[in-house]
């Protein structure tokens, strides 16, 4: 697959949203959250479909910072201390396109494991 790369990247910090636009103008906003909870690491996703980890009470996390590695990717750091994995221009561009598919799958994981988007704990976070 060769996705569109990205001529913007931008970080909504209120809705806690990564909006992506290309060339010719098109833009997608990504939900920080789904993609904490579809991060490309090997902590996340594991070594195939059945050792990823799900991840659970990441509703309010958001970005800390951005970076680019090489002209293939982001390295997203999110909030909680997750900063692993890359997220390829690919990869950004399969999320944008199994966006509703993919929330979908979470959220009966999700279900199915009992477990919730809320944090099980109260977050301080240090200014």
């Amino acid at each position: 697959m060769t996705a569109p790369i990205p001529t913007r990247v931008h970080y909504h910090k209120t809705p806690r949203e990564l909006e992506l636009t290309y060339p010719g103008g098109e833009s997608h906003r990504l939900a920080v959250e789904y993609l904490r909870v579809y991060s490309p690491s090997a902590e996340v996703r594991g070594h195939g479909h059945d050792t990823a980890t799900l991840q659970v009470g990441k509703q309010y996390v958001g970005l800390a910072n951005i970076t680019q590695a090489g002209r293939y990717a982001l390295k997203l750091h999110f909030d909680d201390g997750h900063d692993s994995g890359l997220f390829s221009w690919d990869y950004l561009w399969w999320l944008i396109e199994n966006r509703e598919a993919n929330w979908a799958d979470y959220l009966k994981r999700l279900e199915e494991a009992g477990a919730s988007r809320e944090p099980l704990s109260i977050e301080i976070k240090q200014l």
